[in-house]
């Protein structure tokens, strides 16, 4: 396997293409077996008195799981990486290794639901206090500092809403008190935004949705900087929140084409979202490369590409009845809560229900669209006839 300072010779897709495998340790195949285990061997009282081998336990990883975690520190210019069963488990581990009792943390008010439910529950259970901040704050958040403030956490864009947060602002404010950062880089991946070299000290992937990219595994991933990555080390051991064998081998062919694919998504997002801006049942498109955005000069300062994901407002005249006459009757279009794979989905959504720190007001109902692989025709059509059955 090649070392980090060999791959970076050569250009992203090149080394998408090598991360993560070597042939002359595999018999000369191209790709990784993959390792299932949980007992390990050792050959004296004295080795393993001392644990001397490479994996002491199941627990304490696999070449495989090396294989992908290896792969990804790469690629996010990290000093560690660990890997959990979800993008949810991931955000967790997180968390769990920069707060304590006692602790008080910030947390974007357009963060993924699931994320804020842990915060409030488990979090909150175990002494660590939240409080949400309007994810346009910039450089103000340092207003909302407490003594005992000891982690932010950023979703850039948000989840639904897609907010851009000003990263900069936030994290040297972060810098200025030795106050950990944390953000959820799904949307736009390592590809397209290299957050440990815009100061953030831990970043997390939900590997289910572009790193996988066939809706079929669960995965989640930390990246940590170096001063970040013993604490999260200690806490992925304490816990043993591993990933499936199965998993980590189908991440790891996902990477091979993650560059070609958000690429791709990229270029679809942008022509199906530009086709909707001028469509007269839509008033508005949440897409960060669009001025209308909020945030959208951050997504200019601080990201090189987009994704396939992003937000419509249907006109005002449009009710629930509309929306659901709408959905009901999709024929390439599927509803589903993921994103990131082959197939192209839609769902309704409110953020008013739960956001604290700001007012969610569109002005109009929402729907969140991922764009797939399908032919763009086929997609303008299925949208255009879905569009016409919310006048009935």
């Amino acid at each position: 396997m090649k070392s980090q300072s060999e791959l970076q010779k050569f250009k992203l897709s090149t080394q998408l293409s090598m991360l993560g495998r070597d042939p002359e340790q595999q018999s000369g195949f191209v790709n990784a077996p993959v390792y299932r285990g949980s007992t390990v061997v050792y050959k004296s009282c004295d080795d393993i008195r001392h644990k001397r081998a490479r994996f002491s336990y199941g627990t304490s990883g696999t070449p495989t799981i090396e294989n992908l975690e290896n792969a990804w520190s790469t690629l996010c210019d990290a000093a560690g990486t660990v890997i959990s069963p979800s993008g949810l488990g991931a955000l967790a581990l997180a968390l769990f290794s920069v707060t304590r009792a006692g602790d008080h943390i910030l947390v974007t008010d357009s963060v993924y639901r699931p994320t804020r439910k842990f915060c409030n529950t488990l979090l909150v259970k175990y002494g660590v206090s939240v409080t949400y901040y309007d994810p346009l704050i910039g450089g103000d958040i340092e207003r909302l500092l407490q003594n005992n403030t000891r982690a932010i956490l950023l979703e850039c864009p948000g989840s639904q809403s897609f907010e851009i947060q000003d990263i900069g602002a936030i994290v040297a404010v972060a810098k200025k008190y030795a106050i950990s950062t944390i953000i959820d880089n799904t949307w736009a991946t390592p590809i397209f935004f290299k957050a440990h070299a815009h100061g953030i000290d831990l970043s997390v992937e939900a590997g289910t949705k572009y790193l996988g990219g066939h809706s079929d595994l669960l995965m989640g991933l930390v990246s940590a900087t170096a001063s970040h990555w013993p604490a999260l080390r200690e806490t992925y051991d304490a816990m043993a929140m591993l990933p499936g064998a199965e998993d980590c081998f189908l991440a790891l062919r996902g990477l091979r084409t993650l560059h070609l694919r958000v690429q791709e998504a990229q270029s679809r997002g942008l022509e199906m979202a530009r086709w909707l801006k001028r469509q007269p049942e839509v008033s508005k498109v949440l897409h960060p490369a669009f001025e209308e955005c909020p945030g959208h000069e951050n997504w200019k300062k601080y990201f090189t590409g987009s994704t396939g994901l992003f937000s419509i407002v249907l006109d005002r005249r449009f009710d629930q009845q509309n929306v659901e006459q709408m959905l009901d009757n999709m024929h390439v279009f599927a509803m589903g809560f993921s994103w990131g794979g082959f197939e192209s989905l839609i769902i309704p959504f409110d953020c008013a229900e739960y956001r604290t720190a700001t007012t969610w007001d569109p002005q109009g109902m929402t729907l969140r669209i991922q764009i797939g692989l399908e032919d763009i025709d086929d997609l303008k059509n299925d949208l255009r006839q879905g569009l016409m059955r919310l006048h009935h």
